[in-house]
């Protein structure tokens, strides 16, 4: 089964290697078919700390890591991350 890939923007760096990331959709309003927005917070991983707050990012779904965090952040501003590859790549000890 693929990895989920979600694109959002960073709104907290204050935390060591994880950032948090809103991600926003638009769904249809079933009664007045209008369009309105949700957004969900996701805490990612950011091996290497890059990840500023307003930064473009783009997350994808991945085992584990803590109690809340199970996405990893693959790219940042359309770049993508050299810790995200290694990261992801299984240990080889």
């Amino acid at each position: 089964m693929p990895k989920r890939v979600l694109t959002g923007r960073v709104t907290s760096d204050k935390m060591d290697k994880t950032v948090t990331v809103s991600v926003d959709r638009r769904i249809m309003h079933p009664l007045y078919k209008k369009f309105i927005r949700r957004s969900k917070k996701y805490a990612a991983h950011d091996e290497a700390n890059t990840c500023q707050i307003g930064d473009s990012v783009r997350i994808e779904e991945c085992r584990p890591i803590s109690k809340r965090k199970t996405w990893l952040v693959v790219e940042r501003n359309g770049q993508p991350l050299a810790a995200a590859e290694s990261a992801a790549a299984p240990a080889q000890a």
